[in-house]
């Protein structure tokens, strides 16, 4: 049977689940089960969701969890988080619950400014086309007023415009480089509207003073944010890290070199960051953000200076213990899924409907949070020990434990090791 379709997206939801299963799914009738047993059983809400994509089939299930007693710039927050793996939210829930008892944390918004750029080539005089910019310049802004009026009404809309020249990386490369205030909206679609003006209007006006055409290749907004740039940091007396039995002033120094070797080790520094990422895209998800968006950007951010490094820092100085970071987050708490998906309505509810540089703040937060209590594992206990415990019932699960060999394996492991191979080991004596 061929696997090739003509016309996939004009068939009904139930059609092409059907071809799915007969196509792809051996098992087809616990395949269609496992599908449909997704489906929501409010129609509405069902529709709702079937139109967020193209071509659905099913929903796809993340648990959206919350970590709780997050104290930033004195207020207490709740902070929902959408993730799959295990001991996140309870690692962040920990880091709050440590720092609230040290004054909390402490965020502040730096700078706003989103990006978005015109690419063109232009085989000519680059002085000539740099007067051609000036005189056309104060006409990209008019013939955009149609796009930006309610945004200007709000306090945003377009900061400046650039023209670059990009030939010494690529023969004839050159940008409209601009700059954006979206304010609450993470601005994606106002600002590639914008830019589609901008590049008719330049090639237009442009041209009538040039003896040489300019090809526009694109229009789009940029996903790195260098200057959308929030801040988030802990500090507190060396004396008041005392964990585990070990001094503050020893655990406050191998901490430190822990982040000292992330900064200078791309290796280590991946999966430091990575480990940032754990709570910044399940806040993200959970408030309906682009992710990958942010992951893209915030990646870039670290290697910025050319070497891959840490994106947190801390330090000991006179005593005092300092941990932070400072990360670009371009986000929206208006438009898109905001204002759609119930669940995120709901998680922005919970954190008492923030503006984008609230949610900004509390984003760079939960990942400061997130990276602390990893590091806090690494440098005493190792990262396995409460991980594996939290992962236990992942494994159980694999399994098909019932609730009484979970109650039983659970009580077991409180006192011994968690391994994947332990666990089978104890639920296999349990069974026989």
């Amino acid at each position: 049977m061929s696997t090739t379709i003509s016309g996939f997206s004009k068939l009904s939801k139930s059609e092409k689940i059907d071809w799915i299963v007969s196509n792809y799914l051996s098992n087809s009738n616990t395949a269609k089960q496992t599908i449909t047993q997704y489906f929501n059983a409010d129609s509405k809400l069902q529709q709702l969701h079937d139109e967020f994509i193209e071509n659905t089939i099913s929903n796809y299930y993340l648990p959206l969890g919350v970590a709780p007693n997050f104290e930033i710039n004195g207020k207490t927050y709740a902070i929902p988080m959408a993730i799959e793996e295990s001991s996140v939210v309870a690692a962040a829930s920990n880091a709050a619950k440590f720092w609230m008892q040290r004054g909390g944390f402490k965020a502040k918004v730096i700078s706003t400014t989103k990006i978005g750029q015109v690419h063109f080539m232009f085989d000519g005089d680059f002085e000539t086309l740099k007067k051609v910019f000036e005189t056309v310049k104060p006409k990209l802004i008019l013939d955009t007023k149609p796009i930006t009026a309610n945004m200007e009404k709000r306090g945003g809309g377009i900061l400046d415009i650039e023209l670059r020249n990009k030939t010494s990386d690529l023969n004839n490369y050159y940008q409209l480089h601009a700059t954006f205030e979206t304010l609450d909206a993470m601005g994606a679609n106002f600002i590639n509207s914008c830019l589609e003006q901008f590049s008719k209007t330049f090639k237009a006006e442009a041209e009538k003073h040039l003896n040489t055409s300019i090809e526009i290749v694109m229009s789009i907004l940029s996903n790195y944010v260098p200057d959308c740039l929030v801040r988030a940091e802990v500090s507190c007396n060396v004396e008041e890290l005392k964990h585990k039995g070990i001094e503050g002033k020893a655990f406050a120094e191998k901490f430190v070199r822990a982040v000292n070797i992330a900064e200078v080790e791309p290796h280590r520094a991946v999966t430091h960051n990575k480990g940032i990422m754990n709570g910044i895209d399940a806040v993200v998800l959970a408030t309906g953000n682009d992710f990958r968006a942010i992951e893209a950007g915030v990646h870039a951010y670290a290697i910025k200076n050319g070497k891959y490094t840490s994106l947190t820092h801390a330090k000991i100085e006179d005593g005092v213990f300092t941990f932070w970071m400072e990360i670009p987050l371009a986000l929206g708490t208006v438009g898109g899924l905001t204002g759609l998906h119930p669940l995120v309505k709901i998680a922005l509810n919970i954190l008492g409907k923030p503006s984008a540089k609230e949610l900004m703040q509390i984003v760079a937060v939960a990942g400061l949070a997130q990276n602390f209590a990893a590091l806090r594992s690494l440098t005493t206990t190792g990262i396995q020990e409460g991980h594996m415990k939290m992962h236990l019932m992942n494994i159980l699960n694999q399994f098909n434990a019932t609730n009484e060999e979970k109650e039983v394996i659970v009580n077991y492991f409180k006192t011994n090791t968690v391994t994947h191979s332990a666990v089978v080991l104890e639920l296999e004596k349990l069974r026989q």
